[in-house]
């Protein structure tokens, strides 16, 4: 098999690197099992049973996917090879981050929906994920089966179903893609880019497939009504139809980079890394972003990635980019199922491990010699609950702070802080599911005994008007900085959120990022002035004729990242602030506008302006959808109304209801628990989406006051 996948690695017209995506329990890990079976890499019997790529002892024990698992497979497609490296991801929404982090080394994914269910608010979020990445879809119809044996729908009334999955799925990617992508991607049953099946029975069909082999649909509903179901899988093999489309419609590595890199890299496409990225080539210069990083008992920690450029081989020597490292690399793997094989070189456009990496986080880019680095990985979400954690014998503590990096660079949607003042480790996560598994593979898989604290809630803080000028004074009296701080407009703010502008400190000319502030209403003299996005806020310098800011200007950066990580009422991360220099006078000598002076001015400089501008705490807030049958009702919007919520929709469609309603996530604890016993364990939810959203007055002092004390600040605000 190694030798199969080594000898086509270097054809990037016969690699597709695909990603299978999807609202929870979907189907997605049933689906992979069958495309592992048709390589030949286990059973068929076996496979949608064996769950071959949920090989963490909690995902078998939850029936959940936790962790993204990478394959490489060899399939043959009318007498050709063609290498397909699959990501198998997750669906539920607390491990969503994976399935971002994936999207960075796919090219295509295919989308899973439910025949029964049709779209839900996972999959809407996956496909948002994917076009961000500019990543082609196309789309899966699964559990056709359950359509015919257990609903016993007529034909027409399952083909009005798959319109309707096809219509929205389109409506979707119309909504979300860039405009030249939104018409371009859209998925039909015409040209095979939807194929409809049963991953749980192993068979699949496709327009094309039907024509090639002279299958009628009948014969599908004939074959469950004479109970000789079992035969489809050998007729219409789910692995041969459905590779079959991702080879049609889905782009090999060289085709894909030509539109994904201008996306995703900002350095100069004219330069020697440019022209090698948007080509694919494997003779030039090295790039490789990492999507995962594990570690293995054995191994030690192997980062999973994608190959932009260049041939990765043993012993070379490697940059790591936002580390600031040099080092060779050791291991270079491809993966095959749960199981790693050690290769010697690797070119260009295919998804690989790396051993040895000590110092390496997903979305590092490694270069031969330094070099712009890929566009950072963002989520859609951010953590919004946090736990303390801490070791039960004192002697644990520095085996606790190891296995912390430790699960932060395996799962770099956990946020891990340490507290200096009280000396507590806060670990924050997407939800309290999120946290339970982190939890249980801290004691169980790294053998540390740990309490965990009560969740608590990740709060912001803003500012609703603009402030009068504020100033800073270095502790020396020689230096001294005016800053003014005032909401961003909402426009500016929508631009941050839509990524259509990216976050980082603004280095050199770029008339890109300058027409996207413009396209927001910014002033065009004032989109020049811009010096850094930081996490939803805004650094300008308006200043005029100083003649050493060149050499503070990084300092005062420093610092207002600090102060918008740490907010001036109680030391939460700010959002929509814009904070703008100016003025500022400066002492001759460098030597006495050391950090040491700078530092202090500048924090104090913009906290006092903040402190002016009628600062705020905002929370954050769930849109949820939940499903019940309609006797529940009454008992979910009373649930809603309870828990501080808003119910924005009511739908009844047949037995049953959905209700969409705006939760604060500070409300939320435990109403899985609630839902159940409200609905006699018939309910369920899913998360659609997430902001946050000013506090309501009564309880803004009353909030500040509790996370202060929490934190051990002053009682009084400063």
């Amino acid at each position: 098999m190694v030798d199969k996948v080594t000898r086509i690695m270097k054809c990037p017209e016969q690699i597709r690197n695909i990603a299978i995506c999807a609202h929870i329990d979907h189907g997605k890990t049933t689906f992979s099992d069958n495309l592992l079976a048709g390589a030949g890499m286990m059973s068929e019997e076996l496979a949608g049973k064996a769950l071959q790529l949920d090989f963490n002892e909690d995902e078998q024990a939850r029936g959940i996917t936790i962790d993204t698992a990478a394959v490489s497979m060899v399939h043959m497609v009318e007498n050709k090879e063609f290498l397909i490296n699959l990501l198998d991801t997750p669906g539920h929404v607390d491990f969503g981050g994976d399935v971002t982090r994936a999207m960075r080394a796919a090219d295509g994914a295919v989308v899973l929906s439910c025949a029964v269910e049709g779209v839900m608010p996972q999959t809407e979020t996956v496909l948002r994920q994917a076009l961000k990445e500019r990543v082609k879809p196309i789309l899966f119809i699964n559990k056709v089966d359950r359509l015919i044996k257990e609903l016993k729908l007529t034909p027409e009334a399952m083909q009005e179903r798959f319109i309707k999955i096809i219509t929205f799925v389109n409506k979707l990617i119309k909504q979300i893609a860039e405009k030249e992508y939104g018409d371009k991607w859209q998925v039909n049953v015409q040209d095979g880019s939807v194929c409809f099946g049963s991953a749980f029975h192993n068979w699949a069909l496709s327009i094309n497939y039907m024509k090639k082999k002279n299958i009628t649909f009948k014969e599908i509903i004939d074959a469950y009504e004479n109970d000789t179901w079992k035969e489809l899988a050998k007729k219409a093999p789910l692995h041969e139809v459905v590779l079959d489309a991702v080879i049609t419609h889905l782009p090999n590595p060289t085709k894909a980079q030509a539109y994904r890199i201008p996306k995703l890299w900002h350095g100069d496409i004219d330069s020697p890394m440019g022209k090698s990225l948007i080509s694919c080539d494997s003779t030039g210069p090295l790039s490789f972003v990492i999507t995962k990083v594990v570690v293995d008992p054995q191994a030690g920690e192997i980062s999973t990635g994608r190959l932009f450029s260049g041939t990765m081989k043993k012993g070379t020597p490697i940059y790591l980019n936002k580390a600031k490292i040099a080092m060779r690399t050791q291991q270079i793997y491809v993966y095959n199922g749960a199981k790693k094989e050690v290769v010697d070189n690797v070119p260009a456009g295919n998804i690989i491990g790396l051993g040895g990496l000590k110092n390496a986080y997903p979305g590092e880019t490694i270069t031969e010699t330094e070099a712009e680095p890929f566009e950072k990985i963002s989520h859609l979400f951010d953590p919004v609950i946090t736990k303390s954690i801490e070791a039960k014998k004192p002697s644990d503590l520095p085996k606790l702070i190891e296995v912390l990096i430790q699960v932060s660079k395996e799962d770099p949607s956990i946020q891990i802080e340490i507290n200096k003042e009280t000396g507590e480790h806060l670990m924050s996560g997407m939800g309290e599911l999120h946290l339970e598994v982190i939890e249980n593979r801290i004691k169980n898989k790294k053998g540390v005994d740990i309490q965990m604290g009560p969740p608590i809630v990740v709060y912001r803080e803003t500012v609703t008007r603009k402030s009068e000028t504020a100033e800073g004074k270095s502790p020396n009296k020689h230096n001294k900085l005016y800053f003014t701080v005032e909401p961003l407009t909402p426009e500016l703010q929508n631009a941050i959120k839509e990524k259509k502008l990216s976050e980082g400190r603004v280095k050199k000319k770029d008339p890109v990022f300058w027409s996207a502030l413009e396209e927001a209403g910014m002033d065009s003299k004032e989109s020049r002035k811009v010096r850094e996005i930081y996490n939803g806020n805004l650094l300008v310098d308006a200043t005029r004729g100083i003649v050493h800011i060149g050499e503070v200007i990084e300092m005062i950066m420093d610092m207002f990242e600090s102060v918008m990580h740490t907010g001036s009422i109680a030391n939460e991360p700010c959002i929509n602030v814009k904070v703008n220099i100016i003025d500022m006078k400066l002492h001759e000598d460098a030597i006495h506008r050391g950090p040491a002076q700078f530092y202090p001015a500048v924090r104090e400089g913009i906290r006092t302006a903040m402190s002016m501008a009628k600062p705020l705490i905002y929370e954050p807030i769930q849109t949820l959808r939940f499903e019940a049958p309609s006797t529940f009702m009454g008992e979910i919007s009373k649930l809603i109304s309870n828990k501080r919520g808003q119910l924005l929709d009511m739908q009844q469609e047949g037995e049953s209801v959905t209700v969409i309603g705006k939760l604060p996530v500070a409300e939320m604890f435990g109403i899985s628990s609630d839902l159940r016993s409200a609905t006699e364990g018939r309910g369920g939810f899913f998360l659609v989406d997430q902001a946050f959203e000013r506090l309501p007055d009564e309880l803004q002092q009353k909030i500040s006051r509790q996370i202060r004390e929490r934190k051990g600040l002053k009682k009084e605000e400063e």
